[in-house]
């Protein structure tokens, strides 16, 4: 693998840690401005709706310069936005700085995809897809549990100025190893969104939003759930995320193997077993040695449909995949924010921490349920290509070949 993959991943594993940091720190930062839990989640959302609006709007202006140049200009405005969360006076503020910082999640990552997949044969696109995601799973390892041990010993605000400066590392990181790359030419806006008009990309996209949704539903709420129901203190959850992490990191690897070969029954494993094991979690977030089994299942196989996903978008937008590259992105945003506030939802109606399980269960069945529609069209599409070419005659066939 090309070194410039190093650099992406080192952006990713910035990007990452903010994204996720917050999940372990949301009663610190609840306490300090004083509002409820389900408050405090807004900046779960409001980070991810911030992804899902950035996304488009940021690859769309990033047409106007180099690659290289745009992920260098998405890791500064990573880092403006962290640093306003850690001196943020009062909630609002520190929401508009989550905002801010993930107007950069989504095109780094589109952009990166569509780089990373560049930089190898057409066959190991996945596992390069992969290996750049590598960087965020890798983040759920080690940055977001020191994260939110530093939260919790030294305050929050630390850890947030922290996770600026791992922005500065990865855009020195982009700046030294990812290669220089001419402009995208020709590109227009009405090129990019054509790819929208492919029913499999948009199909890809909503299992994007519902698959990684279901991941989300339970693990934004994790820190109450293990606490509360599970009986774990608010320390352990710092090695509960580090668990997460592995199942992701593993997940991540396993999906990109898998995907450069069988991409559709990779989809149709990872969601299915999603969706069950987010419905035992219901049953095994009473134990302590179950829930942190269940925990890693979560992570493994909602990565395992990462590179899958990813890669699928870009094959069937092929002719203007930079875009729908970063809106996919945008996707597994929009499912964290609809699950987040979802979760949200069954907590402040009074059915317990545990109930966000049941949301995420049923946002991964109807993942897969898609799933398996993409597949058949595919298949249809594909059989009835066959019959057109079986059932030309020779002239027909080869007369494309005269033009």
């Amino acid at each position: 693998m090309p070194l410039a993959l190093l650099a992406l991943a080192i952006g990713a594993f910035g990007i990452g840690t903010t994204e996720f940091v917050i999940m372990g720190l949301l009663p610190e930062v609840a306490a300090d401005f004083q509002v409820s839990i389900p408050t405090a989640g807004f900046l779960v959302t409001g980070y991810a709706l911030g992804v899902v609006l950035g996304a488009p709007l940021m690859t769309l202006l990033g047409t106007r310069v180099t690659r290289k140049r745009m992920l260098m200009l998405l890791m500064g405005l990573f880092i403006v936005g962290n640093v306003v969360s850690a001196l943020a006076p009062v909630f609002g503020v520190m929401l508009a700085g989550r905002v801010v910082a993930s107007l950069a999640h989504g095109a780094f990552f589109g952009i990166g995809s569509v780089v990373a997949a560049d930089l190898v044969a057409p066959q190991k696109k996945a596992g390069a897809i992969a290996m750049m995601f590598t960087g965020l799973t890798v983040a759920n390892v080690v940055g977001v549990p020191l994260g939110t041990y530093i939260g919790q010993s030294a305050g929050w605000r630390t850890t947030f100025v922290l996770v600026a400066l791992l922005g500065v590392i990865g855009l020195v990181g982009v700046a030294k190893l990812v290669p220089e790359q001419p402009k995208p030419e020709g590109v227009r806006v009405r090129h990019e969104l054509a790819a929208f008009r492919n029913v499999q990309v948009l199909l890809a996209m909503a299992m994007t939003v519902l698959g990684f949704g279901g991941v989300f539903a339970a693990i934004t709420y994790i820190t109450p759930m293990m606490t509360e129901i599970a009986g774990y203190s608010a320390s352990s959850v710092t090695w509960l995320l580090v668990l997460f992490g592995l199942g992701m990191v593993g997940g991540n690897l396993v999906g990109g193997r898998f995907a450069d070969r069988h991409l559709m029954p990779m989809l149709y494993v990872s969601l299915g077993a999603l969706a069950l094991v987010l419905g035992l979690f219901t049953v095994t977030a009473h134990n302590k040695v179950a829930a942190a089994v269940t925990i890693v299942l979560v992570g493994a196989l909602g990565f395992a449909t990462v590179p899958p996903l990813q890669k699928r978008v870009l094959d069937q937008a092929a002719g203007a995949p930079t875009l729908a590259s970063a809106v996919n992105i945008g996707a597994f945003n929009l499912g964290n924010a609809l699950s987040a506030w979802l979760g949200g939802l069954v907590i402040a109606a009074g059915l317990g921490y545990t109930a966000p399980n049941w949301v995420g269960a049923v946002l991964a069945v109807s993942a897969l349920v898609l799933a398996v529609v993409s597949g058949l069209l595919e298949r249809r599409s594909a059989g009835a290509e066959g019959r057109i070419v079986a059932g030309s005659s020779p002239e027909a066939v080869a007369a494309p070949a005269r033009h």
